[in-house]
């Protein structure tokens, strides 16, 4: 996304997001790249960049010269300068980890569950992050993400069937996390959260416009969008999982047939009880069908894999992609493969949601740290 800041004096607080965010994105930079990336003047920065090394959230570090002169300090955000919780909450487990503010999972927790209802799973995240508070690794804490499965609202599908949770519809999320956490609080589905996870700490740096498609219980997926998360009407974009696959196909929880998750997830990979590799042949057509149908309704500039699967099932569906026939994304000039795996699979979704809290308070679209 473009940022520019504000002039006026109201623009203040928005203005602080806008350099913190500049930083995070291009650091090390210096304040006359920041102030011309940003459209503020240089004067402006600086006292901004004085407020943020005072907070501690950002560092000047200074190159060795390599001629006449000093050369000019860089800013790099510190990433001890804070932490944030994240939670991810699925059918199987739930866990929860203190993460910095450059992604590294400083310490985690994790305990199994099976289809937790409200009660039972607020009171594990509440004890696992007073733990996590207890840490001598804990700084100062911007707040907490929950990323948990979609999608949202859709009342044939929300919370319903084995590759979600049952028994969580009409819950105030966002209450109760407040209350299990008491700090500011942030929760998405897991694949948005995924898909934001890998835009901050992940290939973001190469990549501003990919689908990140999320490898659950179940299938879903975003779209990431000038690097931000493409949402839609009701905060569902990108849910593939239930795009039509097979006519009369298997029945579906969410009341269709042949739903595409029911033949390409975790669960179904479980279900059908083959090794990884004879598993991925087996769904290879199907597999190369949606990452198609993905490239020609967002014309991405890659396909990210990622979310629960292991690694190594990951890596395995990731070289189908030789094999893909023509779309929107089959061009000659292309600079990176159609299909790549993310960054971190195994803690896409909990990094994710740690992602949602610092973004939330750090973002000049979201962020509410310099409001008061």
């Amino acid at each position: 996304m473009a940022l520019r800041g504000a002039n006026q004096e109201s623009g203040k607080p928005f203005n602080r997001r806008i350099v913190l965010e500049s930083i995070r994105l291009h650091g090390p930079t210096t304040r006359n790249e920041i102030a011309r990336r940003v459209g503020l003047t240089v004067q402006t920065v600086s006292t901004i960049v004085r407020e943020l090394e005072e907070q501690g959230l950002t560092l000047s570090v200074r190159e060795e010269p390599k001629g006449r002169g000093i050369p000019p300090s860089k800013l790099t955000i510190n990433p001890e300068g804070g932490h944030a919780v994240g939670i991810h909450l699925t059918p199987l487990s739930i866990e929860a980890a203190l993460v910095n503010l450059r992604g590294d999972v400083v310490i985690s927790r994790q305990r199994d569950t099976s289809d937790p209802k409200p009660d039972e799973a607020f009171a594990i995240i509440s004890d696992m992050v007073a733990e996590l508070k207890r840490s001598p690794l804990c700084g100062r804490l911007l707040g907490a993400g929950l990323a948990l499965p979609g999608p949202f609202d859709v009342e044939s599908m929300s919370f319903v069937g084995s590759t979600t949770m049952t028994g969580w519809k009409n819950v105030d999320i966002g209450e109760r996390l407040a209350e299990a956490t008491d700090l500011p609080v942030f929760f998405e589905n897991d694949m948005a959260a995924a898909a934001l996870g890998e835009q901050l700490y992940g290939l973001g740096q190469q990549f501003s416009d990919y689908y990140y498609m999320f490898f659950g219980v179940g299938l879903g997926g975003a779209m990431m969008n000038d690097g931000v998360v493409m949402a839609g009407a009701w905060g569902n974009a990108g849910e593939i999982g239930h795009i039509p696959a097979v006519p009369d196909g298997e029945p579906c929880p969410c009341g269709n047939r042949g739903c595409l998750e029911r033949y390409l997830s975790l669960d179904a990979y479980r279900r059908r009880g083959l090794s990884e590799v004879a598993w991925v042949a087996e769904v290879a057509p199907m597999f190369r069908h949606a990452i198609r149908t993905v490239e020609n309704l967002f014309d991405p500039q890659t396909v990210v894999l990622g979310g629960l699967a292991p690694q190594s099932l990951i890596e395995q569906l990731t070289t189908l992609a030789t094999g893909l026939d023509n779309s929107v994304s089959a061009r000659a000039n292309r600079t990176s493969p159609r299909v790549i795996a993310a960054r971190d699979c195994q803690h896409s979704a909990l990094r994710g949601a740690a992602a949602l809290a610092v973004y939330g308070v750090m973002s000049p679209r979201h962020g509410q740290m310099f409001e008061t």
